[in-house]
C-alpha cells in the first residue's frame, strides 16, 4: 500500500463516475421510467428487483437488501477489496489514484503487471502447439476447460523463448519480473523451460508471478515459483484464491492444499472454495487473508510426515491471529495420497466426509504435544504443560486462550497463568483500557460503519477529543448525511485503524431496526463518554495526590458535573 487514498479523491470519483456506466457493461439494465432495472446479480431471481437510480447514483435490490454507490457495486460484484475497487473505478473515470504520506513506497509501476499478461499469453499461447504438455495434462485428469479457467500455459525448451516473445520490454524489466535469470558468467537465459505454467493471481486478478511444474521427471526440481519482485511477495499471496472469491459470492469456507494441481482437481470436481500456499509452509499473512474472507479454513495435507509437519507450521502461524468466531481445522488423507489423487479415485463425496470429520485446531495441538506421553505419569504431565504453555501463550487474549489454559489444567493438573488485561507501552498510557469499554467502542464503531446514517443529528459530548476517531467519522457523517460504510471506512486507508475497523465492519447486527439502532448508537456514547470520565477524573486524582494545586481541584470539581446526553437535532 503506497498511504491512505484522501477521501476528497473518492468524492470526487464517486462524483463523475455514471453508475449506470459502471453497472451496464456487468449487469444488462433496462429503462423503467426514470430508473434502470436489472434481475439481480447478488441472489437468483426470475422478477428483476434491482434498481439502479442514476439522479442518486445508487443501487439497491429489493429481493435481498443489497445497495450502495458504484464503489460497492465493484467491491461485491467483481469480488474486489477496497483499495482495488477504487484503482478499478479510477481507471473507468480515466484518474490516477493520489495517496497521501509520500513517505511510504510508492506503488508498483503498473506496466509491470502488463508484462506479466503478456507472458501469461504467450505460455497459454504455447501449450495449445506442444503436444507433450497437452498430454500431460490430460493424464492427469485436467480438461481443456479447466486449463483455460486457471490460464495454464507452457514454458517451451530454449534458452530465449520469453525474451524474443516480448523483445519489446527491456531486459532489465525482465529480469526484475522473474522472467529471466542471470548466471555467475552473467549469462541471462529464461527462468522457466519445459514446464507447465500456473498463473498466479492477486485478489484483483492481475498475473503477479508463476508456478512451473515439470512434466518429465528428470527435468529438475517439481515445482520452481517466480522470486520475490515488486509485484509478488510469496508469503502474501494464495493459489486460487481469485478464483474462488470469483466462483462463489459468499465463500463460507475454504480448504487449503499444497500443490497448484490439488487445487485444479478440487475445482473440477465442483469444489472452487479450495487455495494452495506457494510451494512453502503457509505463512501467518496468508493465513490473516484467508480468514479475511470466511470465518472457517481447512487444511487438507497428505497423511506422510511431510503432510503432518506442513499442518504444524500451519497451526504455529495461525495461532497468534486466531480469534473466537474463526476456526482451523485439519484433516490428513490417507499416505500415500494427495487431494488430486484421492478425488480423482474415490470421488467428491467421500472428499467431503473426509473434511467433515477435520480435526479442530485445539484437538490436534493437543493430540499432537501428548504424542509419546503417558499423562498419568507426573513427569509426562509436566512435559505437556511445559510443550503446551507458550503455544497457548501466542493465542490472543480471550475466551480461545482462556479455554486452552483450562483444557491444559484438566490434562496436567497445571494452572497457565493468564493476565486477563495485557500489558502495553504506549505514550501517556500504562496499560489497555479495561475490555468492557472497549466491547463498547467496537460496538459503537460497528454499528457507525455499517448504519452510518445513525449518526445524523447526534453530537458527540466534549469528552471526546476532535481528532478521535469517532469524532472525525461523526463529523463526516454530519457533512455528508448519505454517507456509506465504504466512505467512513476510506477515512481510515493507510492507517493502523484501517484493519481494525474493516473487521468491525463486516460484524453482522442482530437488530436492523433504524429507530432501535439510532436507540443504542445515543445510549452507547453515552456510555463511553461516562468511562472517559471516569477515568479521567481518575487520572485527576492521581494527579492531586502528587502535586496538590489550586487549578487541579477546579478541573476535579468541574468533572463532576453530569454529562448531558448526545442531544439530538
Amino acid at each position: 500500500m503506497a498511504g491512505r487514498i484522501p477521501q476528497s479523491f473518492i468524492n470526487e470519483l464517486l462524483a463523475r463516475i455514471d453508475i449506470v456506466d459502471v453497472i451496464d457493461p456487468r449487469v444488462a439494465l433496462k429503462k423503467a421510467g426514470k430508473d434502470y432495472k436489472a434481475c439481480c446479480p447478488f441472489h437468483d431471481e426470475k422478477t428483476p428487483s434491482f434498481t439502479v437510480s442514476q439522479q442518486k447514483q445508487f443501487f439497491h435490490c429489493f429481493g435481498c437488501g443489497m445497495s450502495g454507490t458504484a464503489l460497492t457495486f465493484l467491491m461485491e460484484y467483481e469480488r474486489l477489496e477496497f483499495v482495488p475497487a477504487v484503482e478499478a473505478l479510477a481507471a473507468i473515470a480515466g484518474l490516477e489514484v493520489p495517496r497521501e504520506n509520500s513517505t511510504l513506497q510508492p506503488a508498483p509501476d503498473g506496466r509491470l503487471y502488463e508484462v506479466m499478461e503478456r507472458a501469461q499469453r504467450f505460455f497459454v499461447s504455447q501449450l495449445k502447439t506442444h503436444q507433450a504438455a497437452i498430454e500431460y495434462l490430460k493424464n492427469r485428469g485436467v480438461s481443456g476447460i479447466t486449463a483455460r479457467d486457471f490460464g495454464m500455459g507452457y514454458a517451451p525448451p530454449g534458452w530465449n523463448s520469453v525474451g524474443t516473445a516480448l523483445n519489446d520490454v527491456p531486459e532489465t524489466t525482465l529480469l526484475e519480473l522473474g522472467l529471466l535469470s542471470r548466471n555467475e558468467q552473467g549469462r541471462v537465459y529464461d527462468k522457466f523451460r519445459e514446464r507447465i505454467m500456473f498463473p498466479i493471481r492477486d485478489v484483483r486478478g492481475r498475473v503477479v508471478g508463476f508456478g512451473g511444474r515439470v512434466h518429465k521427471p528428470e527435468d529438475g526440481p517439481k515445482y520452481l515459483n517466480s522470486p520475490e519482485t515488486p509485484i509478488f511477495h510469496k508469503g502474501q499471496e494464495l493459489y486460487g484464491l481469485y478464483e474462488a472469491r470469483r466462483a462463489i459470492r459468499k465463500l463460507e469456507r475454504l480448504i487449503v492444499v499444497e500443490g497448484y494441481l490439488d487445487v485444479v482437481s478440487m475445482v473440477q470436481a465442483g469444489m472452487a472454495n479450495c487455495v494452495a500456499a506457494l510451494g512453502t509452509a503457509i505463512s501467518t499473512d496468508q493465513m490473516r487473508k484467508l480468514f479475511r474472507y470466511v470465518d472457517e479454513v481447512t487444511c487438507c495435507f497428505d497423511g506422510d510426515r511431510a503432510g503432518r509437519q506442513a499442518a504444524w507450521r500451519a497451526l504455529e502461524a495461525t495461532l497468534p491471529i486466531l480469534t473466537e468466531g474463526k476456526r482451523l481445522r485439519f484433516t490428513f488423507l490417507p499416505e500415500g495420497e494427495d487431494p488430486d489423487s484421492y478425488v480423482q479415485k474415490f470421488g467428491k463425496q467421500r472428499f467431503l466426509e473426509q473434511l467433515d470429520g477435520a480435526i479442530p485446531v485445539v484437538d490436534h495441538l493437543f493430540a499432537t504435544l501428548s504424542q509419546g506421553l503417558n499423562l498419568n505419569s507426573l513427569d509426562d504431565r509436566a512435559r505437556l504443560a511445559s510443550l503446551a504453555a507458550p503455544h497457548i501463550e501466542a493465542v490472543q487474549p480471550g475466551i480461545l486462550k482462556q479455554m486452552m489454559a483450562a483444557h491444559l489444567q484438566g490434562l496436567t493438573g497445571s494452572r497457565l497463568p493468564l493476565a486477563a488485561v495485557p500489558v502495553r507501552a504506549a505514550q501517556g498510557r500504562v496499560r489497555e483500557r479495561p475490555s468492557a469499554h472497549k466491547r463498547l467502542e467496537e460496538q459503537l464503531y460497528g454499528l457507525l460503519l455499517r448504519k452510518p446514517h445513525v449518526a445524523v443529528g447526534v453530537d458527540l459530548p466534549p469528552v471526546f477529543e476532535a481528532s478521535s476517531p469517532l469524532a472525525v467519522m461523526m463529523g463526516y457523517v454530519h457533512s455528508h448525511p448519505d454517507a456509506t460504510g465504504d466512505e467512513l471506512l476510506a477515512l481510515w486507508m493507510g492507517d493502523n485503524l484501517y484493519d481494525r475497523f474493516l473487521e468491525l465492519s463486516s460484524r453482522t447486527l442482530v437488530v436492523d431496526d433504524d429507530v432501535a439502532l439510532k436507540a443504542e448508537f445515543i445510549e452507547s456514547i453515552q456510555r463511553l463518554a461516562n468511562s472517559r470520565q471516569r477515568e479521567s477524573r481518575r487520572l485527576m486524582l492521581q494527579e492531586i495526590r502528587q502535586e496538590p494545586s489550586v487549578d487541579a481541584l477546579r478541573r476535579l470539581q468541574a468533572s463532576r458535573e453530569p454529562l448531558d446526553q448526545p442531544p439530538v437535532e
